[in-house]
Formats: structure tokens, sequence, C-alpha cells
């Protein structure tokens, strides 16, 4: 866990962290482009979603008039939308593992009456979580489609439902998000007894009311109950009857409420991201351009990322009580103000465990230990390789050859994560037997570039 500042609430360091490495702009921009031409495929491509299901295989199972349906949402499916509303866990903002999210409920006639079809979304289990992951696939309650081998809860989930909630993750439906997420001000929510909700809270509870009828809505009725769920142990349970609603218990005998409509997270909690405007530690340009465009109308949104190092920068190191420099010359990192033999010698002598001189400890320091380190790893594990290595490259080159360190203990571990994904979604490996590979030792002369490291 990273460290925070004692006044820092850790929800937000967790979301801005998030909001920073979880959906980089490169994916945001590629998955836009190739959704703007119809290429859903090549979209989900560019969000790290493997799709497991065809077209052709739900027309021969469904009929032409199903197929049409999905082949509708597919178009129109944002993945980039949807990574950046996915549920996520504390406290490094990853992925939360072994979910399985309806985006879309479909209905097809059987010979024993109407049966339902979902289109869902897929996080691998923790285990088989290296590079943040998901899939896309069709879930049918009475047979074991694709993807659905070896996940840990296949069926779609009460608390996690997008299907209720197509503004996060349908760009047809992404304007609404302002007025589902109560970004215009709170409505006329539900009274909580004071006490049952911590102080400073981040629950919609202006929007349980109009949330809680849609649910009811979906499950047929006009009025009843419904349980909103406070956190592990305890679940309020509202009341919607002649225009009102009330809370009318807490309860944490959770087995006696399984029969009641749950109320899904994402109409619970604050939306993220106006939790993060409101306390004023990220601006509406870097959110999502669906997102700014619902909450900021008009407002222009520039997702870039902060600018890069210059691969032609020169650094400065005081060597000797004499300023050198230390720069970048055909792809390596390099002392500019020493000669071949002086780094020759200098590498000899630490070798035999002599201190070199500034300009090679500061070359060594950046291979072993850089000070872009920390956001390398969160690349790294939220799954951005490509973020991960251009900044490493920014710094030593394309051309360098890792050292021992800290650095390349992070790329190793990186590629071993994504070779167990790899793994899982072949079903050659379970939780029962996971297992994780040591580094393999490399002598000197044959150390991996950058970006060798992190592709097994």
């Amino acid at each position: 866990m990273h460290p925070l500042p004692m006044d820092e609430d850790p929800r937000l360091s967790l979301w801005r962290r998030v909001r920073e490495y979880a959906v980089p702009p490169t994916m945001i921009e590629i998955a836009t482009a190739r959704r703007s031409c119809g290429d859903w495929a090549g979209a989900c491509a560019a969000a790290r979603m493997d799709v497991d299901l065809r077209l052709r295989d739900v027309t021969r199972t469904y009929g032409a008039g199903l197929a049409a349906q999905v082949r509708a949402d597919l178009r129109h499916l944002a993945p980039d939308l949807l990574r950046w509303h996915m549920p996520r866990s504390a406290p490094d903002g990853l992925l939360r593992p072994g979910l399985t999210v309806p985006l879309a409920r479909y209905t097809v006639e059987a010979p024993d009456g109407p049966h339902p079809v979902w289109l869902v979304v897929r996080t691998p289990p923790a285990w088989a979580a290296g590079g943040q992951r998901m899939s896309l696939a069709l879930w049918d309650g009475d047979r074991l489609l694709e993807g659905a081998r070896g996940h840990p809860r296949p069926r779609p989930g009460r608390r996690f439902r997008f299907d209720l909630h197509r503004h996060l993750w349908d760009a047809r439906c992404a304007h609404e998000l302002r007025r589902r997420s109560g970004a215009d001000g709170p409505d006329a929510g539900v009274v909580v007894p004071s006490g049952l909700l911590p102080p400073g809270h981040h629950y919609a509870v202006g929007r349980w009311a109009d949330e809680a009828r849609i649910v009811l809505r979906d499950a047929g009725r006009t009025d009843g109950s419904v349980v909103v769920r406070i956190d592990a142990r305890r679940r309020l349970v509202l009341d919607l009857s002649g225009g009102e609603c009330r809370v009318v218990a807490v309860s944490t005998e959770l087995a006696a409420l399984r029969a009641a409509p749950l109320l899904p997270d994402a109409a619970t909690h604050e939306l993220p991201d106006l939790v993060l405007l409101r306390a004023g530690v990220i601006d509406v340009g870097r959110l999502h351009p669906l997102v700014v465009a619902a909450l900021a109308p008009g407002h222009r949104a520039a997702p870039d990322e902060p600018p890069a190092p210059d691969s032609g920068s020169v650094h400065t190191v005081l060597c000797q009580g004499v300023p050198h420099r230390v720069a970048l010359v055909d792809g390596v990192l390099v002392p500019l103000d020493h000669t071949a033999d002086e780094i020759r010698r200098e590498e000899l002598l630490a070798e035999l465990t002599g201190t070199p001189l500034p300009c090679l400890q500061f070359v060594d320091r950046a291979h072993r230990r850089p000070d872009c380190l920390t956001g390398v790893r969160e690349r790294l594990d939220h799954g951005d390789v490509d973020g991960a290595l251009a900044v490493v490259e920014n710094l030593l080159g394309p051309d360098a050859r890792l050292r021992d360190g800290p650095l390349r203990d992070a790329l190793d571990r990186a590629a071993l994560r994504r070779l167990g994904h790899g793994l899982y979604r072949a079903g050659l490996r379970g939780p029962a037997d996971h297992w994780v590979l040591p580094a393999p030792a490399r002598p000197r002369d044959h150390r991996p570039h950058p970006r060798h490291a992190i592709r097994p």
C-alpha cells in the first residue's frame, strides 16, 4: 500500500491514482477511433478486453433477432468508458477480481417460456489478474458458454449491475450520467436516521429513492422493499409505498434479505468523478471525454498525459566537484564527460567493490532504482505496459541493458503475471495449482532490454 498524507482521504487517494493510471489517454483515443469506425472488436482490443462471443454462433443458437440486438449494443459499447467505471478494490484501485457484471439482458422464446440471456463482462480471479484484462461474453443459465469455465462467479451478480446503468458503458446513453449521478444537486432523497452512516460518507442518499424505483420496475413491481448495502455486515431496507421512500429496517441478517431486490453499488455510492471534482483533487479536463461531456457540457476535454521527459535531455551531475553531463547517446544512457577508458576502469573498480565516479553512480541508480519507479510500478499494476516502457525508455534509452534491482524486478514480475493470465485464459492452470516462476538467472552479458523483460 502506498503511504498517504495524514490528512488525505484514502478513498480520494485511491480514485485519484485510478484516474491517473488505470485508463491511459492513449487507450481512450484508440478505442474511440475504432468504435467511431464501427470496429467494436478493435475497440475492445484497445481497451484490453477479450471477446468470448461470436455473432455467427449467437445467430445459430438464438436466432437473427437476438443477434441483431447484441450487434447493436456491441457497436455502441465504449469499452474504455466501461473500464473507467468498473468496480475496483482498495488499496491499489485495481479491478475487483472474479466479477461477472451484467451489461444487458435479452429475452428469447423457449419451449418452456421466455428465457433471459445476458451480455456480461468478467474480471479474472485475483491470481490471474496480471495485465488487468477483462472479457466480454454471453451468459445463458441453461448452458455453460464460452469464457465461463474456471471462473469463480460465472453468473451475473446482484451487487454490480450495469444493465440498469447503461450510461456507464453505452455511448448512446453516456449523456444520462449527469442526471443519474445527481450532479445537478440532490433530489428529494431518503431520510436516514442519524448514526447509520459515517460522517463525511460518500453514499448517494439523494438518489436512492429514484434508483430504487428503477430497480422495482425492472422486477415488474411498482412498490415494495429494496435493500441497500451499507457495509459487509449491515443493510438498510427501503420501503416504497404511497409515493414515499423511507427506511423501515436496519438488518445484519443477510440471508433473510436475499429475496428482496438489491440497490446496485453504482446507485448506492456517489460517482467517484464527482467526489474528486468537488474536493478539487482532479481537473475536469483529465476525465474521460464522455464523462466530461455529461458533467461539464461545453468544456473541451483534453485528457493528455503529462509531457514525457525529452529523450534528448541532458542530466547534470556533480562529479569530483565539476558539473558533468549524462544523456542518451545511440539509445543508451552514458556519461558524456568521461572517455571510454575511464568508464571501463570505473566499471572494473565497481566490480571489485570499489566506489565508482558519481556519473556512473547516477547511471547505475537510474537502471536499478530510478525516480520514476513508483509511476512505472503503478502503470504495470494497472496493465499499462506500453506506458511503463515509454517511461523507462525515455530515461534509459531503448537499447539499455537492465541491471539487477527493483526496476528489473518490477518488469519481471509483470511478465510473470501476464503469463499467469495467459495460462488462465488457456484453461491450463487454476487457483488450486497456482504457481509463481522465479526470476531466471541471467549472465551479465545477457541482460534484457526493457521491452524484452516485459514480454515473456
